[in-house]
């Protein structure tokens, strides 16, 4: 089983650290292939480099070219899923709703921890849109942009965590999402400190990814993500 994992951002360590995330649960002779898009924002903090993301995941996706078994899109409430379940046959996983299908398996209600207050209202979106929204008792900001989660690691861990523990105490959260690709790694060490369950969306949608192509299960073609009709586009796909 060959499984792409995208990266929405354009920085090559994320994507590197992510494909290892994502290879940390993957079962024997599951292959993880992490992919960088080559245009868009060295991080996604908004809805303009969102789009632009969306774009440059279904443009690395598409230029592939060899055989694969699944697609996960690691940007957390990101543009763009709906997308390539249009163009693709295999299965489709987006991490944010993978963390929050998880999620919801594990307790009465989860809060999601993640970087900026501007990325909030992208991810309450998203989690709407996929009707998870409902036992999301809160998303909260940790002040830190996707960057210095790589730059500065203790000062963000610190955040993140003094987030959670609020969420739980707060919030009545039962289960804690780590709500951006960039925070992989962290959930074992957020567990222990706060007493809950963490579940991070990248090993999330791996685990849901393997199932999917286990069970012989894919995107329903019948109407809402039935392949693009054919068409003149122009300017596609993007020259390389």
């Amino acid at each position: 089983m060959r499984i792409l994992i995208v990266n929405v951002n354009t920085t090559e360590s994320i994507t590197q650290a992510i494909a290892e995330q994502a290879r940390s649960v993957a079962a024997p002779g599951t292959e993880i292939i992490g992919l960088t898009p080559r245009f868009g924002a060295v991080s996604v903090e908004g809805n303009f480099e969102s789009y632009m993301a969306a774009i440059g995941v279904m443009d690395a996706v598409m230029a592939y070219d060899q055989p694969f078994d699944a697609v996960i899109q690691a940007g957390y409430g990101e543009h763009g899923r709906e997308g390539l379940q249009e163009l693709l046959d295999v299965p489709v996983v987006d991490i944010t709703e993978a963390g929050a299908s998880v999620a919801m398996l594990l307790g009465r209600s989860y809060s999601v921890v993640t970087t900026l207050d501007r990325t909030l209202p992208l991810i309450e979106d998203r989690l709407r849109l996929a009707g998870l929204d409902s036992r999301c008792a809160s998303v909260r900001a940790s002040g830190l942009a996707v960057l210095e989660l790589e730059q500065e690691p203790e000062r963000a861990l610190q955040a993140i965590v003094e987030q959670a523990e609020l969420a739980v105490s707060q919030d009545r959260a039962e289960v804690i999402i780590l709500g951006c690709g960039g925070m992989t790694g962290l959930d074992q060490i957020i567990r222990e400190r706060t007493g809950v369950p963490v579940v991070d969306g990248v090993t999330a949608a791996v685990t849901l990814a393997q199932a999917l192509v286990r069970l012989g299960l894919s995107t329903s073609k019948v109407r809402t993500y039935a392949a693009p009709r054919p068409k003149t586009l122009r300017g596609w796909p993007l020259p390389r």
